[in-house]
């Protein structure tokens, strides 16, 4: 968003759109970190609650080198086919230049994103959440600023936003390093005997997580196609301050999610049903509430929100995309608790959960609204496209969140 942000502002709305087709491929590499990652942090989580901490360590430190030899891998592959990736992402003639100056950059730092991410969620179920802030919030900062300079004072364009994100990341991932190396960390780099069976279990545990964030991107990515298609290149910028607010809003409730997985995790590994029970009923009471907050915030604001990237002078184009953001909005009442509910199950081992509402919400059902909504209903209506697909996931969401509890208090 930040780089959208700086690029609407001092390159121009063509720019913006290329940044917003870039972000399926950005939240690609952090969806890579998250199989991994979540996976890792349930099972790790589990052996810390059993008192197991030295076949924790050993497995950590499997994990971070096999998913640091894999990054270096998919960057190396990614960097000689980026114009098929930014074609398959949906750029045109026009758009393609851009897109593509965008992408080589940020696949320069591909490996950076994977692990900071990675070591972010690790860093929490080691017992160091504020360690996970510090980095997460020095990273942003530091993208603020460098995009500040990139972008608004050298003028490198959407090259400089690029290299301002890949900068941040770096920044992130040598926090987090020192975190493990030098810190108090209970999860340390010790020898290990290589047992790649291990990751039949953490692929399965990390999936739906994995599906969650890459979610986020392919949503995008199908809105993109459809927009394109149905209303026409001009629709993206619209849209792509909508996927920004969508995507804070999102992270809110993946935040306060993700917050909770070593813990439940923990006192899974631990028997203390009663105390992961209690955390989901703390996080059903934020996620309600920040959605609440969250389209408050888009029907009173709507009009500043879009004032932040477009220009004043462009009073249809701000008049019609309120509209669009207001029509969207109400999704927002929904995909937290499926997040959560995803979230939740992946922790307790119910993978199957997790990835069952994560495919559908972020491929089935989707796909199935924007169908319905610009092929039944009408172009206009594709803005509703997401409180239709997120309510029906809702739906199956509690179907399999009754299941869960009721083995809960069958024990």
């Amino acid at each position: 968003m930040v780089d959208g942000f700086f690029v609407a502002n001092f390159v121009g709305e063509t720019a913006l759109s290329a940044v917003n087709l870039s972000m399926p491929f950005v939240n690609t590499l952090f969806a890579v970190a998250i199989i991994f990652a979540v996976g890792t942090q349930t099972i790790i989580g589990v052996l810390l609650g059993q008192k197991h901490e030295s076949e924790a360590k050993e497995t950590f430190s499997f994990t971070v080198v096999v998913i640091t030899i894999f990054a270096i891998i998919l960057a190396i592959i990614c960097a000689f086919n980026v114009e098929h990736i930014a074609r398959f992402l949906g750029a045109n003639e026009d758009l393609l230049p851009l897109v593509v100056d965008y992408l080589h950059i940020i696949i320069i730092f591909a490996p950076f994103f994977i692990i900071s991410y990675n070591f972010e969620v690790l860093v929490k179920v080691d017992g160091f959440p504020a360690t996970a802030t510090l980095g997460v919030f020095s990273s942003a900062v530091a993208n603020i600023l460098l995009d500040y300079l990139f972008v608004a004072v050298f003028n490198w364009g959407v090259k400089g936003a690029a290299w301002a994100t890949g900068i941040s990341q770096v920044l992130s991932t040598l926090i987090f390093t020192l975190h493990f190396v030098f810190g108090n960390a209970t999860l340390r780099f010790v020898s290990f005997k290589p047992d790649f069976s291990l990751f039949k279990k953490i692929i399965p545990l990390g999936f739906g997580d994995f599906i969650s964030e890459i979610g986020i991107g392919v949503i995008v990515f199908f809105y993109n196609i459809f927009l394109i298609k149905d209303l026409g290149k001009s629709s993206i910028a619209t849209f792509s301050v909508i996927s920004y607010v969508n995507q804070i809003v999102c992270m809110c409730f993946v935040g306060i999610t993700q917050g909770i997985q070593p813990l439940v995790s923990y006192y899974y590994g631990s028997e203390e049903p009663n105390a992961y029970k209690k955390l989901f009923k703390y996080s059903v009471f934020s996620i309600a509430l920040v959605s609440i907050v969250a389209v408050s915030i888009v029907f009173l604001f709507g009009k500043n929100i879009f004032l932040l990237f477009f220009d004043p002078k462009d009073v249809d184009l701000i008049n019609y995309s309120v509209i669009a953001l207001r029509k969207f909005a109400p999704s927002f009442l929904f995909v937290g608790f499926n997040l959560l509910i995803a979230g939740f199950s992946s922790s307790l081992l119910r993978a199957n959960y997790s990835i069952l509402i994560n495919i559908s919400r972020s491929f089935v059902l989707i796909i199935l609204s924007l169908i319905f909504t610009t092929n039944i209903l009408g172009n206009e209506y594709i803005w509703y496209s997401s409180i239709l697909s997120e309510g029906i996931c809702l739906i199956l969401s509690i179907f399999l969140l009754a299941r869960i509890l009721n083995s809960v208090y069958k024990k």
